[in-house]
């Protein structure tokens, strides 16, 4: 796949998470490849309207409720008035392919429960979510053909999330697919002065002061 343009920072901004219905959703799924066909179709019909599209909004309320409206299209997915490349499914959650993805077989897995952030995400959907990263990320990364996998979580603007309702990336990764590694950036050893021990307190106070699950 050709290699994302602009700078690391563009690269992890732009996981965009953007569905349009082109293809019939697909209940069983028994790999990635299955949806091939009908991903290039959605691909082409993309590429005719490109640009037309906005971010979609996630307007409902931080309870779990659907957005309504029509406003959230994680939200219209999971209550089938929207299509998408379905992988997995179960009471809690919902996997289904990128429709722009970095790599062939970028999934995300989102709660079928609307929340914009994962602060408002129960710790009990996060647990679900969580607890089914393996099976999916083996069963994409074997479908694929990849040896290993990144787990991305776009919390808030500014970290680049862009559909504000709680979902996880899985993104297959190979040695030549050109996206970033782990030493993209810089890094320094961690200061051991004042500054540093200060932070270590104020998150630890944060922490003990915060309401127990």
């Amino acid at each position: 796949m050709p290699r994302p343009s602009g700078s690391p920072e563009r690269r992890l901004a732009v996981l965009l998470s953007h569905f349009h219905p082109w293809c019939q959703p697909s209940r069983t799924i028994p790999g990635v490849v299955a949806s091939a066909e009908c991903l290039g179709t959605a691909a082409a019909a993309e590429a005719e309207t490109e640009g037309s599209l906005s971010t979609w909004p996630c307007a409902g309320g931080e309870k779990g409720e659907s957005s309504g409206g029509g406003d959230c299209v994680f939200c219209n997915i999971v209550a089938g008035t929207a299509q998408a490349f379905k992988l997995y499914e179960d009471d809690m959650c919902l996997c289904i392919l990128d429709t722009k993805p970095l790599t062939s077989g970028h999934s995300l897995i989102i709660p079928k429960s609307h929340y914009p952030s994962l602060q408002t995400t129960p710790p009990t959907v996060l647990a679900a979510i969580c607890s089914k990263l393996p099976l999916l990320g083996t069963a994409i990364m074997k479908a694929t053909q990849c040896d290993a996998f990144n787990v991305l979580i776009n919390n808030g603007e500014k970290a680049g999330q862009v559909i504000f309702h709680t979902h996880v990336h899985i993104i297959p990764r190979s040695k030549d697919d050109n996206l970033w590694s782990s030493e993209t950036y810089s890094r320094n050893p961690i200061s051991h002065g004042q500054e540093t021990k200060l932070l270590v307190s104020s998150i630890k106070e944060i922490i003990s002061s915060s309401p127990k699950d």
